[in-house]
Parts: C-alpha cells; structure tokens; sequence
C-alpha cells in the first residue's frame, strides 16, 4: 500500500472513530494535546504521524495502538494493495 494511501486512510478511520464517540475536532484536539489544525490535516490524510502520536491520538479515542491498527488493516483495500 501507497504511504498516501495508508495516511489517508488512517486519517479517515481517525475521523471516523472520533465521530463515533461524538466530539468536535476541536474538543479531540485538545483531547490528544495536538493543534486542531494539524488533527484536521490528518483526518484528511495530509501528514504521517509518527508511532508516538498514533498512540497519542488512540488513547484520546479510547483505544489501545494496536486496537487502531487492527481497525485500519479491517478496512477494504483497493487493488494496489
């Protein structure tokens, strides 16, 4: 898989799972203690988070890394993949 891809889709489950528990990106932001800029260019799949932040964001939403990472490889893949 494409690392655009992998980030895009990273930040739509991200989006997703963040939806899901009903706070704004703002509240999450603060949540997670990153910019609410910088979380929205990852739900649009504009950056690579490092591993550190990935289990920032995960815990804010509740779950563990490896929790997210399963959730992220559950998606459907497209033909590249």
């Amino acid at each position: 898989m494409a690392e655009e891809e992998l980030a895009k889709r990273f930040g739509e489950l991200v989006r997703r799972l963040r939806q899901a528990k009903g706070y704004s990106q703002e509240d999450f932001s603060f949540r997670v203690g990153l910019h609410q800029t910088y979380v929205s260019s990852v739900e649009r799949g504009e950056r690579n988070v490092t591993i550190g932040t990935a289990n920032r964001i995960a815990r804010a939403l509740g779950t563990t890394l490896a929790d997210l990472f399963v959730e992220l490889e559950r998606r459907p893949s497209g033909p590249d993949d």
